[in-house]
């Protein structure tokens, strides 16, 4: 029985390595393209932040003669340039043409208002949908440091001065917020998500050619029949040709962590911040172990795709069944992404969604390696179940000859 299916297994794996598209995807983009990404994203993520602490705010105001005060202290304020806006309808507008990235409205009577004791309420208008915008941090900083100001001048006048005299009237009870999560755990928690993401979709598209081309592939160059001639088992023949697929998957997949893993090696250190400090954490143990949940994970793929391909007529129609094959895996593993969507005895049973969860946890520095056994028995279990199917449906000739 091995030897069949060891024949069988060279021969196909010889034919889909001669075919270009599928050694593209196979190997040159899982090697190039998780080094690539992650490289544009920590530059990005490091070129944006630093934008947006450096870069220069336009803004308008709108009623400046109302608090001339607080005018000029934006004006004072290297940080930031008023351009003449001469109507608060106008400010939308200009803030959609990037004209600005802020207005202010200082309402009629603010200054008489704050005399007497009063609160006027000044408008921020501001892009509230740009991620990575410090445009309303920085314009309430200057905001908030003119109220305080003020707040401080009127306890003043009743004998209350100090900062601490003045907490202790202003907030009767102090709040001290102690975070246990460290800063590789905060941000592994926003885009840790994105790395799983990747390895489980090359983990597929490694195996999608080679498995379209071993099933309806074969039916279209009129070569199955005559494979299926041979005095070999039908049982060693799908075999065979599965672990064809189911390697190409495996190679693709551990070629991505292998990427990562290069990608630490050579410019790991190089990367500074709060990004730097997660790459560096990320040990060799870690990718292995990403590396192992991406086996059973392959092998999820190679039955589905090698039992889509066998029941297919044509090349073509085995492309159309694969491509919601394809978005049904890109859902569970998006399920990392999600809020509140953790890794937990649950979602250990998951298919892809538990290897996501878990490939989330390492990057994060949290990871339950006890949960591994769970996660490996059951995507192997039912990596299994899946196989056992594609066996039996390779038996039925309804399903091989199909009119």
């Amino acid at each position: 029985m091995l030897h069949n299916i060891l024949i069988i297994f060279l021969k196909e794996f010889k034919e889909v390595i001669r075919d270009r598209k599928t050694l593209i995807f196979m190997l040159v983009l899982p090697t190039v393209a998780v080094p690539l990404l992650i490289n544009v994203m920590t530059e990005f993520m490091i070129k944006a932040e630093k934008k947006a602490a450096e870069e220069t705010l336009r803004y308008a105001v709108i009623g400046e003669s109302n608090l001339p005060d607080l005018a000029d202290l934006f004006m004072q304020d290297t940080g930031f340039q008023q351009v003449i806006i001469q109507d608060e309808s106008e400010i939308r507008e200009a803030i959609a043409d990037e004209r600005i990235k802020f207005g202010l409205v200082f309402p009629d009577g603010a200054n008489q208002l704050i005399v007497d004791g009063g609160q006027p309420s000044i408008k921020l208008y501001y892009n509230n949908a740009a991620l990575v915008s410090r445009v309303k941090r920085r314009a309430s900083q200057i905001i908030n440091d003119y109220s305080d100001h003020i707040r401080d001048e009127r306890l003043a006048t009743y004998g209350v001065s100090g900062g601490y005299a003045r907490d202790k009237i202003l907030n009767p009870v102090a709040l001290e917020e102690l975070g246990t999560a460290n800063q590789r755990e905060l941000i592994g928690e926003r885009f840790g998500g994105m790395l799983p993401y990747l390895f489980i979709i090359f983990s597929f598209i490694g195996a999608l050619y080679p498995a379209i081309d071993l099933g309806a592939g074969e039916k279209e160059r009129g070569t199955l029949e005559t494979l299926l001639l041979t005095p070999v088992p039908r049982l060693h023949l799908v075999l065979g040709k599965f672990f064809v697929i189911f390697s190409t998957g495996v190679i693709s997949s551990i070629l991505s962590v292998a990427g990562m893993g290069l990608f630490l090696l050579a410019k790991g250190k190089n990367v500074t911040g709060p990004m730097g400090e997660i790459l560096s954490s990320i040990s060799a143990v870690d990718l292995a172990l990403v590396g192992a949940m991406l086996i059973p994970t392959a092998a999820i793929f190679a039955a589905l795709l090698m039992s889509i391909s066998i029941y297919a007529k044509s090349f073509k129609e085995a492309q159309s069944y694969a491509t919601p094959l394809n978005m049904l895996c890109i859902f569970p593993a998006i399920a990392a992404m999600l809020p509140g969507v953790e890794l937990n005895w649950k979602t250990a049973i998951i298919p892809i969604t538990n290897v996501s969860l878990a490939i989330k946890e390492l990057i994060k520095g949290t990871m339950d390696y006890q949960m591994t056994i769970v996660i490996l028995t059951s995507t192997s279990l039912i990596a299994g179940a899946l196989i056992w199917f594609c066996t039996i449906w390779f038996e039925r000739e309804s399903v091989l000859f199909r009119e």
